[in-house]
């Protein structure tokens, strides 16, 4: 099997390239063979099933969702009536991933839960050795496999290792029933679509790290926003006001005539009121009044009503949804309004937010100079980080002159809970 070229290379940009390179050879051959001839009808469907897995990849589908479409266009490649995808997990043992059943083959149970030691799976286990594709009949397996295989009419089994980067990351597999002999190029066929997956699941298993060390980030500076927010609260807040207190009952006690000295105390006080309003500001900043006792749409009610910029807003969504998500979008609004107060120069703001079959859509726009730039300290950075901690995406729209949009996505919003 043709391994990943050092240094990765298995970026989006990197499959697509491939996968071209893929199009037009399948495309040459297939100009040169008779019309009618079944390699031709073989050649374009590998070259749609690589598209679809492809497609998927560069747009930045989750693992799952690659997962099962692998294994589904691989099984129709091959004629398989059942394919799955196992991962060597860290324990030595391996998992499965997804597994996909032709139409009209029976339904097949996932043995032993679904993970098991590796070496109980002859084949998983030879290919564990060699890294080598494998073909086997049920009767070579004489391991706890051997009952599973029989009990499902299984009779071949060919296994195709999946390397990611500079390791064995699992397997794919193509199950059939009954014993007849395969094409004499089945594993040349698999191994071809296996080293093009091998580029996705880079790519997926990258894109979900990267998802989940944001989520990290995010969940820390929350944890830690609250922790200083009580701090303010419990410490520095509370001892303020005590001493606002004991001025005002200290200015309540100095005689009218010396006015000099009330006049002191009453400009102390007051400044001291101001420093505790500010310090509340600072508080409210790092941990704004919003979802946990307003609900988001009061939230946002709320920003929109302090910005200096005339907000014309429209919510249509449940009063509640997942904390963080509410989280996330009141930051992301709170962000937008700032950036248009300092560089947009707009004359009003649009905000709209939407539920829609668990998709929340939350679109910002203004009408003021454009040039957004993520580079240039907007904070548009850390928005998408929050937006993509959730599995959401930002798109930011800003040519100069004509205003900026920014709409953001979020799937599924409901199973954040």
């Amino acid at each position: 099997m043709a391994l990943v070229p050092p240094g990765g290379g298995c970026g989006a940009k990197h499959v697509i390239r491939r996968l071209r390179g893929l199009w037009r050879s399948l495309h040459t051959a297939a100009r040169a063979l008779p019309v009618g001839c079944g390699e031709v009808r073989r050649l374009a469907d590998e070259r749609g099933a690589l598209q679809h897995v492809a497609t998927l990849v560069a747009r930045g589908a989750s693992p799952s969702v690659i997962f099962k479409a692998a294994a589904g266009e691989l099984g129709s490649l091959l004629n398989a009536d059942y394919t799955a995808i196992k991962r060597y997990e860290s324990d030595q043992t391996e998992s499965v991933v997804t597994l996909w059943r032709a139409p009209g083959s029976p339904p097949a149970k996932v043995p032993f839960g679904g993970r098991w030691p590796v070496g109980h799976d002859a084949a998983s286990a030879a290919v564990w050795r060699s890294h080598r594709p494998v073909q086997m009949t049920t009767e070579s397996f004489d391991d706890r496999f051997a009952d599973w295989l029989q009990e499902q009419r299984i009779g071949r089994v060919v296994v195709c290792p999946v390397i990611s980067g500079d390791r064995l990351w699992g397997t794919m597999n193509a199950l059939y029933l009954g014993s007849e002999p395969l094409p004499d190029d089945t594993e040349e066929r698999m191994d071809r679509f296996v080293e093009l997956l091998s580029c996705a699941i880079t790519q997926a298993e990258t894109r979900t790290e990267l998802v989940a060390s944001r989520a990290r980030l995010v969940t820390t500076a929350d944890a830690t926003r609250r922790r200083i927010e009580r701090d303010l609260h419990d410490g520095p807040q509370q001892h303020l006001i005590s001493l606002s207190l004991r001025l005002r009952e200290a200015e309540s006690e100095i005689p009218p005539e010396q006015r000099e000295a009330r006049r002191h105390l009453s400009d102390t006080a007051r400044d001291l009121s101001a420093a505790l309003t500010e310090l509340q500001e600072i508080a409210r900043g790092l941990r704004p009044p919003l979802p946990a006792r307003r609900g988001l749409k009061g939230a946002l009610r709320g920003l929109v009503a302090r910005s200096p910029v005339p907000v014309e807003l429209h919510v249509d969504a449940d009063d509640r949804l997942p904390e963080q998500v509410e989280v996330s979008l009141y930051y992301v609004v709170s962000e937008a309004l700032t950036n248009v107060f300092k560089h947009a120069h707009a004359s009003v703001v649009h905000i709209d937010l939407t539920e829609e079959d668990a998709e929340i859509r939350l679109s910002v726009r203004d009408d003021g100079v454009g040039g957004a730039d993520r580079s240039g300290g907007s904070g548009l950075t850390g928005m998408t980080d929050r937006v993509e901690a959730l599995g959401g995406t930002m798109r930011v729209t800003s040519p100069t002159g004509q205003g900026t949009s920014l709409v953001v996505t979020i799937p599924s919003a409901r199973k954040h809970d």
